[in-house]
């Protein structure tokens, strides 16, 4: 079971790439690999669990957006993808995908490869400006076939909503809120999944472990999400590609 310092550890790591295009889930795991955790079904509870304190962010910054009708009905079309897939393939994602470094060292280098590639030929494209709750449910269906590609660790959740956005038009402000909004359905359905199959089995200790790391990416996370749209303003995700690139090759050279 992971110390309190490395719980805290990871519920910044969580708060921090919860919403940028670089995967939550493949940071969380190889922060772990970093610390030697033994990648038990607890730690791998751990990993989806803590995502709450980030949807939480979410909630608190985007309350008022989060009551609007159509918006409601437009995320719970994108989020059907992922919920039917997450429900078909979750022991397969939990016991074969989650804590293979493989897995997530091949995602995040071929994903940052593709977001690199992705920002020259985007670059000059025309975008649309329609309102959130606007978006037609077409489009909602398309971006969240590409979100559910992300059950693929390393892949990211984020990454792969905003570039699905972009593909169909929408201006980079526009789809990054989307992408904020649609991880509330997604990660409350995955973490609610995990806790109903396993919360009978968190011993106290773990249970403390959990809310440490929820209250920690909740405060981060709010701090990451006022960043990443400040950073959209003036620039494109290439970096992020370029960061995915280095930091697959780095760990692959370390556990090699």
């Amino acid at each position: 079971m992971p110390s309190l310092f490395q719980v805290i550890i990871l519920g910044i790591v969580e708060g921090i790439t919860e919403f940028l295009p670089i995967s939550s889930t493949g940071h969380l795991m190889l922060a772990s690999a970093a610390f030697h955790l033994q990648q038990s079904e607890f730690l791998k509870s751990f990993e989806i669990i803590i995502q709450l304190g980030a949807i939480l962010a979410v909630v608190v910054l985007y309350w008022k957006k989060l009551w609007n009708f159509e918006l409601i009905k437009r995320l719970i079309v994108a989020f059907i993808p992922t919920g039917i897939l997450g429900l078909l393939f979750y022991k397969i994602i939990k016991h074969y995908l989650l804590g293979n470094t493989t897995v997530v060292l091949c995602s995040l280098f071929i994903g940052g490869l593709l977001l690199i590639i992705f920002e020259r030929w985007h670059k000059n494209q025309p975008t649309l400006t329609e309102e959130l709750s606007t978006i037609s449910y077409r489009d909602c269906l398309i971006i969240g076939l590409f979100q559910s590609v992300a059950m693929i660790p390393g892949v990211s959740r984020s990454a792969a909503t905003i570039v699905g956005g972009l593909i169909l038009g929408y201006n980079r402000k526009q789809i990054v809120e989307f992408s904020f909004l649609l991880a509330v359905p997604t990660m409350l359905a995955a973490t609610g999944l995990d806790l109903v199959k396993n919360i009978h089995s968190f011993s106290g200790g773990q249970m403390s472990n959990l809310i440490v790391g929820f209250v920690v990416s909740f405060v981060v996370a709010i701090a990451a999400i006022k960043w990443l749209l400040g950073f959209i303003k003036n620039h494109t995700f290439t970096w992020f590609g370029v960061y995915r690139v280095a930091i697959a090759v780095a760990f692959f050279l370390i556990i090699k």
